[in-house]
């Protein structure tokens, strides 16, 4: 074989992973319901610490 000619090349016959498709929709965490009217005071000052801590995060 001359120049150029070698066989070297075929050791690069790697498996490719596949791809996956990119998640596009993000959820925020919060998968639980709420009812006011089923709410006792646990509930409520709950509620409240989350919120005083949503506002800390945000400053």
């Amino acid at each position: 074989m001359t120049r150029g000619q070698s066989k070297n090349h075929t050791h690069k016959n790697k498996a490719k992973l596949s791809q996956t498709p990119k998640q596009e929709i993000v959820s925020d965490g919060i998968d639980e319901e709420y009812s006011a009217e089923l709410a006792d005071q646990d509930d409520i000052e709950a509620q409240e610490r989350a919120a005083a801590a949503d506002k800390r995060a945000q400053q």
